[in-house]
């Protein structure tokens, strides 16, 4: 006994210029889709903006969107059975394809609706009017390619230190300091810097720019592209420009997908200028044990307490309370060089640091870093602290290797700290690479570590 299916009827017109007819898979229109929503306004200023440009040629799906400010496009094989082009609400049409039956969707446009059609669920939704959608617009010039899985890596590690204040928009962006075959990418909210400079391929062998991209467009190309995939970086900069921050748009496009976002048109910091040249105190830590054990300590402390780290010659202990309520103290080992003191941390701050680093030895997706200081960490590699006093900035970065080699050994202490920063974000260069290395008085710009983060510690009133 067959199950007849209900339908949805619709008066059919003939010679619509939004008229398409196509089939795709119900998973990749799903992926594809759900890509593209993510780029919509979440407050549209007209509603038209709320549409998702849906248009079909020559066995090619193209999916996208633009609301002035970001556009995101991604192409995918389909089945054509009539090219052309419809608009529909962008976030209804995510959450039909989430949950529609798994069997293939065919769509078809008429009479001003737009039909999905997969196994026995139907839906159909009201085209938006084509004519008063704005242009995608086009892609600018390419500057150059990047590996996608250093990319995503280094959005992964430097997007979470940038600013989410919209009264500060300079803040809220991250930095691409274009440099030859070196590209920097660096974020701060004032309290912490975090910078990550990686190699790429530009078109230019002298070219040089500097460009401020929203935080969220940047997050969501490191969700996006993989390693292996190169990425293709676009963006307008006129040669006789090359010291000025580049305007107008950004294009970041690998594996079918392109994210365009405006540029945030200002000057940023010169962060380099703020880096301490030197530190009076270095920290090796196993990274794995170390990260696990900030975590079960910041357990206990509240929003506006500390997680104090205190440091001797081959332990360190760190410490947290909550307003009486709770305590926790763990000791991990640690290779230390300067006096016996303690510093104390904002703990999302901290581990923020501490997973941002781990990063550069993981052995998982780039992408999974952007869970935060819950992602999991590396087993083997260390990490690097260094820092002055209490209240001067601290330096974290990552150091490849044995997790345990070295404990307990003297390494030359790095010269006088020489720079301070009160209570602003200011990353310092990096002291001694790995155990035995020169002091880092003979250190030069050539051996800063790939990733650096310094973070304003808490000051903790003495008692007494």
């Amino acid at each position: 006994m067959s199950v007849g299916r209900a339908t949805i009827g619709v008066e059919p017109r003939v010679g619509r210029e939004d008229a398409v007819k196509f089939r795709v898979d119900r998973d990749v229109l799903s992926d594809a889709v759900s890509w593209v929503a993510r780029a919509l306004p979440t407050r549209p200023v007209v509603p038209v903006l709320s549409g998702l440009l849906v248009q079909a040629d020559d066995d090619e799906l193209t999916l996208s969107c633009f609301d002035y400010e970001v556009s995101a496009r991604v192409r995918v094989p389909a089945e054509v059975g009539e090219p052309g082009i419809a608009l529909v609400p962008g976030r209804l049409l995510a959450d039909i394809t989430r949950s529609l039956p798994p069997a293939d969707v065919e769509v078809t446009s008429t009479a001003g609706m737009v039909m999905l059609t997969s196994g026995n669920a139907e839906f159909a939704l009201v085209s938006l009017p084509l004519q008063e959608y704005p242009k995608v617009p086009e892609l600018p010039a390419v500057a150059g390619t990047v590996d996608g899985g250093a990319l995503a890596a280094a959005a992964a590690q430097v997007v979470p230190a940038a600013s989410r204040d919209d009264t500060l928009p300079m803040l809220t962006g991250v930095c691409l300091d274009f440099d030859r075959g070196s590209l920097t990418v660096a974020a701060t909210d004032r309290y912490r810097l975090a910078v990550r400079t990686l190699s790429w391929q530009p078109v230019d062998p002298d070219f040089h720019a500097s460009a401020l991209v929203p935080a969220r467009t940047l997050a969501d190309v490191a969700r996006t592209m993989g390693p292996g995939k190169p990425v293709t970086i676009a963006f307008g900069q006129r040669p006789e420009d090359g010291n000025r921050p580049a305007d107008g748009m950004i294009s970041f496009e690998g594996g079918g997908r392109r994210l365009t976002a405006r540029l945030i048109g200002t000057q940023y910091i010169k962060y380099e200028s703020r880096f301490p040249s030197s530190f009076e105190a270095c920290a090796e830590l196993s990274a794995g044990p170390f990260i696990e054990a900030v975590r079960r300590v910041s357990l206990v402390a509240d929003r506006a307490t500390p997680v104090q780290l205190g440091f001797r010659r081959d332990v360190v202990v760190i410490e947290a309370q909550s307003d009486g309520r709770a305590r926790a103290v763990e000791s991990v080992p640690v290779r230390f060089t300067g006096a016996n003191q303690v510093i104390s941390f904002n703990p999302h701050y901290l581990l923020d640091g501490l997973a941002a680093a781990a990063i550069n030895g993981q052995v998982r997706p780039a992408s999974a870093a952007s869970d935060g200081p819950d992602a999991p960490v590396p087993g083997s590699g260390r990490i690097k602290l260094e820092f002055t006093s209490p209240a001067k900035p601290a330096l974290i970065s990552w150091i490849d290797g044995d997790a345990t080699a070295g404990a307990g050994v003297n390494d030359p202490a790095p010269p006088d700290f020489v720079n301070s920063a009160g209570n602003a974000a200011t990353p310092a260069e990096s002291g001694p690479a790995a155990p035995g290395a020169p002091s880092s008085a003979a250190l030069r710009p050539a051996s800063i570590a790939a990733f650096r983060y310094l973070v304003v510690p808490l000051r903790v009133p003495v008692a007494g």
